[in-house]
C-alpha cells in the first residue's frame, strides 16, 4: 500500500498542531506555577534576528493551513495575525485544526504532480510539484516552527521532553 498525499499532509499537520497545543498547555501551567509574566515566553527569541515565540506559533499554523489549501485547491482561511497571549495562540491552533479537519482527503490525493506556486519571502514565488512541495517545503516548515517553539519553551524552563513533542497530550 502506498502512502497517500492526504495521509502525509493532513494527519501529520493535525498531529503536530495538537502537540503544539499541548506545549502551550504546559507553558500556561508553567506561568501559573512560577507566577511569571506570560509575555516573557510569548515574546522570547532564541536569537536577536529570529521571530518571537508567538510568531513561531502563527507561522506553524500558516504553514499547515496554507500548504493543505494549496495541495487541495481550496481557499485557506485568513487570520489577522494579532494573537499574542497563550490563550489567543491556542485559539489560533484550534482554528487551524478546524480548517484542516474540514478538508476532504480526496481533494489532496492525486496532487503529487500538481504545480504548487507559493510565496518565498516578500517579493518572490517558487513553483514545485505537489509531492516535492509537501516533502521539501511544507512539512519542513511546520516541523521547523513547532521545534523552534518547543526550544524556546525549554530554554525558558518549561518542563518538556521529547515525548511532549512527539506524543503531545498522550505523553
Amino acid at each position: 500500500m502506498s502512502l497517500s498525499m492526504s495521509s502525509a499532509s493532513l494527519s501529520v499537520c493535525i498531529k503536530m498542531l495538537e502537540n503544539l497545543n499541548h506545549l502551550l498547555d504546559k507553558a500556561q501551567a508553567f506561568v501559573e506555577i512560577k507566577q511569571c509574566d506570560p509575555q516573557a515566553l510569548t515574546q522570547f527569541r532564541l536569537a536577536p534576528d529570529m521571530l518571537p515565540f508567538s510568531r513561531q506559533i502563527l507561522i506553524a499554523c500558516d504553514a499547515a493551513k496554507n500548504g493543505v489549501a494549496r495541495l487541495s485547491g481550496l481557499e485557506a482561511p485568513r487570520f489577522d495575525d494579532t494573537e499574542v497571549t497563550l490563550a489567543e495562540l491556542k485559539a489560533r491552533i484550534h482554528k487551524t485544526l478546524d480548517f484542516l479537519g474540514s478538508v476532504p482527503p480526496e481533494k489532496i490525493d492525486g496532487s503529487e504532480d500538481k504545480p504548487i506556486t507559493f510565496p518565498v519571502g516578500r517579493d518572490n514565488t517558487r513553483t514545485m510539484a505537489g509531492e516535492a512541495y509537501l516533502k521539501h517545503w511544507m512539512l519542513p516548515n511546520v516541523f521547523f516552527h513547532v521545534t523552534t517553539a518547543y526550544l524556546i519553551l525549554r530554554h525558558n524552563g518549561v518542563e518538556l521532553g521529547k515525548r511532549d513533542y512527539l506524543l503531545g497530550a498522550e505523553a
